[in-house]
């Protein structure tokens, strides 16, 4: 009996076990996670090869790697191919919803400082610091700086009312927020030394409140907001940073850079180096600028 059509290559034992020995000894990965090793497939542009596709599965977690495997079956290769026709950076940058959002330093600038920043966090705390004064009084007159909501609510309990409040005085006044963002930053004791969640968030809602005092916004329909406590923009945020690869904080992003941690001024001032220099904008003269020490 003759079979009439196309039938799938398979790959013979020999090679798969040795595929799967190279997988894992180079990313080590231990006997009980599930390798499968797919069939061969012809690859246009590397014609002395053929790609096999090796799916780790973790206990349901799975994981595609695609290999080059040569024709004559004595080396295998991964390759991973870029399109240069791309900005990856600009193409982070517009997913980053900044519309609305309070602003620090230059308006509109072609470099923008984003910060997915949570106001329990004592690592965004240093990086604030970090950040306000030392390179808001180098960068403050060319770049623009926005921070986003990312609280870690498994480990930060108040965080996600922090940033709520912050934004019930962003809906009225720039300055307000900011300088609540400083407060808070600086003084997150005040709140933490709190002995129960009712009191955390009842002095939460306080120094919102004397925020918007000394700020002149509209009392009354702050008060409305706070007790509202509408989670909804956060929740956004929260969603908007995990689909740009944002799993802790603080995450700055310098026009779609990324940036973990609460790094040393070094980094964060050579990032902003970098990108002013790619806008065509002038760079600081840091010779001019006193030393100031990383933050603490």
């Amino acid at each position: 009996m003759v079979c009439l059509g196309c039938v799938a290559q398979s790959t013979s034992p020999d090679l798969s076990k040795k595929i799967e020995r190279q997988v894992r000894s180079y990313y080590k990965i231990p006997p009980e996670v599930h390798l499968v090793v797919g069939a061969p497939s012809a690859n246009a542009e590397l014609p002395n090869y053929e790609s096999v596709l090796v799916t780790i599965d973790n206990g349901g977690k799975k994981q595609d790697l695609t290999f080059l495997v040569s024709k004559d079956r004595a080396s295998m290769m991964r390759v991973i191919k870029f399109d240069l026709n791309k900005d990856p950076f600009a193409e982070t940058m517009s997913k980053i919803d900044i519309s609305g959002r309070p602003t620090r330093g230059a308006k509109a600038s072609k470099v923008v400082v984003v910060n997915f920043d949570d106001f329990e966090c004592p690592f965004c705390a240093r990086m604030h610091q970090t950040l306000f004064p030392q390179i808001f009084k180098e960068y403050g007159d060319r770049v623009t700086f926005i921070y986003k909501d990312y609280p870690l609510v498994e480990i930060h309990p108040w965080a996600k009312r922090a940033a709520v409040d912050a934004n019930c005085l962003a809906a009225q006044n720039n300055d307000a927020y900011w300088d609540f963002a400083d407060y808070i930053h600086a003084n997150q004791h005040d709140v933490s030394n709190e002995k129960t969640p009712e009191a955390r968030a009842d002095a939460l809602d306080r120094l919102t409140m004397l925020q918007g005092q000394k700020h002149n916004v509209d009392v009354v329909k702050l008060q409305s907001c706070i007790k509202a406590q509408d989670e909804s923009a956060v929740k956004a945020s929260m969603k908007e940073a995990e689909g740009i690869g944002v799993e802790a904080t603080p995450t700055l992003f310098i026009n779609g850079q990324k940036i973990d941690g609460a790094v040393p001024i070094s980094e964060v001032r050579a990032a902003l180096d970098q990108a002013l220099k790619d806008a065509n904008l002038p760079v600081p003269d840091h010779a001019t600028v006193a030393a100031a020490p990383n933050s603490k």
